[in-house]
Parts: C-alpha cells; sequence; structure tokens
C-alpha cells in the first residue's frame, strides 16, 4: 500500500481538514497546527473542538468545549462547499469531549470514501510526563478503542505510548516494543505510521531528546540537544505532528519527514529558548518550517515488522 501511495504526486494546494481545540491568546491544537501548514504550502480547514482563551497549562481559562453537534455541522458546511475528494488528509488532536470522537471518525469515513488516498493522523493528546492526564476520564478509553485503530499515522508522546499500550517504555527496546502492540492496533490500510515524540530513555544521552517513527519500512530515531525549557512549553506535540504529516503529504518518506520534522521543531524550540517566552514564537520561526536552519540525522534502529 505504501509503494503505491508512494507514487502519489504533490499538488501545489494540498488540502487538511484539522480537527482540535483553539486558543485565542498562544499557541496549541489548531493554533500550534495551522499557521505551520500553511507555511508549509497547505490549505487547512480547521474546525476547532473547543475554544478557550488560553491553554489549560495556565491553571486558569475561559471558553466551552463545543459539542459533536457543532463538529458535524461545520464539517458538513465544509462539505456543502466543496467536495470531500479534495482533502488529502484529516489531522486530528485534542478532543474535549468523548462524543467528538464520533464526529471526528465519521469525517474521516466520509473523506475516505470520497478519498480512498487521503491520510488520518490521529495526535492522542490526553497527558504527558509529569502532568500526567489532562483530559477528561472518558477521553483515553475512546482514544484507544476507537481514534486510533482508525488511523494510519499515530503520534503519541511517551506518555501516552505507555498508556495505549499498558507497556512502560525506558529502553529503545521497550518503545519498540509499545510501538509494535501499537501498530498492530491500526486497522486503515494506509502506511501504520507511529511516531514517538518527547521520547527521554535510560539508555540514550541524558542530556538528549529524541523522535521515533516506525513503519513496515523500518525504524528510524532523531535526537536533539534537550533545550532547557522550564516549565515546557504547550503546543509543541501539536506542532510536531503537523510538521510531519505535511512533510510525510509532500515526500511520503518515512525517514525525510521525520528529520524534516524535528529539525524545523528544534529550531521553533530554540528561538522560543533564546526569547524566553512562555508560548512558542510560532510566527518568528516561520522559515524554519520550509528551510531548518539546523538538520538533525534520523538513524536506522531495529524494528521493522
Amino acid at each position: 500500500m505504501l509503494d503505491a501511495m508512494s507514487e502519489v504526486p504533490f499538488k501545489k494546494h494540498q488540502n487538511i481538514l484539522s480537527i482540535q481545540s483553539w486558543v485565542s491568546y498562544g499557541h496549541v491544537g489548531n493554533a500550534a497546527a495551522t499557521f505551520p501548514l500553511q507555511r508549509m504550502g497547505f490549505n487547512v480547514w480547521v474546525v476547532n473542538t473547543v475554544q478557550f482563551s488560553n491553554h489549560t497549562g495556565y491553571g486558569k481559562w475561559k471558553g466551552m468545549v463545543f459539542p459533536s453537534e457543532h463538529v458535524r455541522e461545520i464539517i458538513e458546511g465544509i462539505a456543502e462547499r466543496t467536495s470531500l475528494a479534495e482533502c488529502d488528509a484529516v489531522l486530528s488532536g485534542y478532543m474535549g469531549d468523548a462524543g467528538t470522537v464520533a464526529a471526528i471518525l465519521e469525517a474521516v469515513r466520509r473523506v475516505k470514501e470520497a478519498n480512498p488516498a487521503a491520510l488520518y493522523c490521529c495526535d492522542p493528546v490526553m497527558g504527558d510526563v509529569g502532568r500526567g492526564i489532562f483530559v477528561r476520564p472518558d477521553i483515553p478509553e475512546v482514544m484507544k478503542l476507537l481514534a486510533v485503530k482508525a488511523a494510519d499515522i499515530v503520534t503519541p508522546n511517551q506518555f501516552e505510548l505507555e498508556l495505549l499500550t499498558g507497556h512502560t517504555v525506558n529502553t529503545l527496546q521497550e518503545v519498540l516494543e509499545a510501538v509494535q502492540v501499537l501498530r498492530s492496533q491500526l486497522h486503515a490500510e494506509g502506511p501504520r505510521i507511529v511516531v514517538v515524540t518527547s521520547l527521554i530513555r535510560e539508555d540514550a544521552p541524558a542530556d538528549h531528546i529524541e523522535t521515533l517513527a516506525v513503519s513496515d519500512e523500518g525504524a528510524w530515531v532523531v535526537q536533539t540537544p534537550l533545550i532547557p525549557l522550564d516549565p515546557p512549553r504547550n503546543g509543541t506535540g501539536d506542532a510536531i505532528a503537523a510538521l510531519f504529516l505535511g512533510n510525510f503529504l509532500k515526500t511520503r518518506n518515512i525517514k525525510d519527514s521525520l528529520e524534516n520534522a524535528v529539525s524545523a521543531l528544534y529550531g521553533l524550540l530554540d528561538l522560543t529558548h533564546q526569547m524566553g517566552t512562555r508560548e512558542i514564537q510560532l510566527v518568528a520561526a516561520q522559515e524554519e518550517y520550509v528551510q531548518p536552519s539546523r538538520r538533525f540525522e534520523a538513524v536506522s534502529v531495529s524494528g521493522n515488522g
């Protein structure tokens, strides 16, 4: 399936349906994913699952979680304006409510019926190391049983990989084993790619952080210096999911997509650190998305299957 997909040419303007949260101040969810994708040349059809004043990491925020009917209505309105056959990928992130999962999967089904070559990238936003689970209690189960299984590409962080598989991951071998468990759960006929972000393991240098990508073609890991961001910046997971998906839609190459996405994210976070800001400097770092100022190589590791 991947070989056939690799022959799909890059169109000047591909379209991505992005269904995630939205914040008015700062950059998480769609507010972190949309601009990098647009800067890379994609049209983004934005559907918001929530609208908050700011991300919840501040402890206080205003706004609301949209009901699943709202999400369905917006998607229906998009379908009335243009053919869903023009949609090249669906990207989902923070869902807000368990009912939203069904609305997203309906959208994925409709898009794939109209365009069988379309991809579904699921960023299973549920929690993180240090913070634990930060979504509603019913989200993890429906995420695991429904959303992840329908995906072609899944982009969990280390905490979410453990949550989805029930495997503790401290070493490279443990990570690869957990990834293969997760890949075995993916029912989509696409490339079945798992990208593990924010990976810190016992058998790697303490001053580095990694991102791992695994598909039928193999497994690759990119290691970058650990930028001392304290507190960690919200929105980085949303950004790299978008960057990987965008690069993969262009290249259909796992290794290149991983290198490009990680290198761009490093440039974004390095600039954020230099400027000392609480929010990621998404606009200031825009050239990184198309031409990273520093490139990190992906190294092949054992993980075929």
